[in-house]
């Protein structure tokens, strides 16, 4: 298996044994993480009213439809306390509003506000124009690549979080 270095940009030759290839993508999602985590920042949106993460519960409600608080927290894998937290910022701003939900009238559901889909719209257009410029260099196959491998990477990491696993 052959795998860049990432201070030398040399192929690594390793045996085809998946060992050898686990410490590297390890260390690689640990950079990813720090990386994802400073162009945040670098965002240009505007502000919006409302913290970063709790405008990340708009896509689910823009693409889903509305949603109670509970579904929003299994959704984002987040404790349902925080969650609350980001509705009320979100609510406040007016980008959702609560509303009765029709299956059970004592429950509300968040549901986007016009303000919300802007909101969504310009996150969006500010994600692809910060990845249009990162990756201004590549070709697109390899970009098309790449996201073929990452999306089939997340979904066996999705799926390997469903999984029940036994305590040891």
């Amino acid at each position: 298996m052959q795998l860049p270095n990432r201070t030398t940009g040399r192929q690594i030759v390793h045996e085809s044994d998946i060992d050898a290839a686990i410490p590297q993508l390890a260390d690689e999602l640990m950079r990813f993480a720090r990386v994802v985590a400073r162009a945040k920042s670098m965002l240009n949106v505007g502000d919006l009213g409302a913290e970063f993460s709790a405008l990340m519960l708009l896509f689910p409600l823009r693409f889903r439809g509305p949603l109670r608080a509970t579904d929003l927290a299994e959704i984002k894998q987040a404790d349902p306390s925080t969650v609350s937290r980001q509705v009320a910022q979100l609510v406040k701003a007016g980008l959702a509003r609560r509303e009765a939900d029709p299956v059970d009238g004592r429950a509300t559901r968040l549901a986007i506000t016009d303000a919300g889909l802007e909101a969504v719209e310009r996150l969006q257009e500010a994600r692809q124009a910060w990845l249009r410029e990162a990756l201004n260099d590549w070709p697109a196959d390899r970009i098309a690549a790449f996201t073929g491998l990452f999306s089939e990477f997340n979904s066996s990491v999705e799926a390997h979080l469903a999984t029940p696993r036994e305590n040891s």
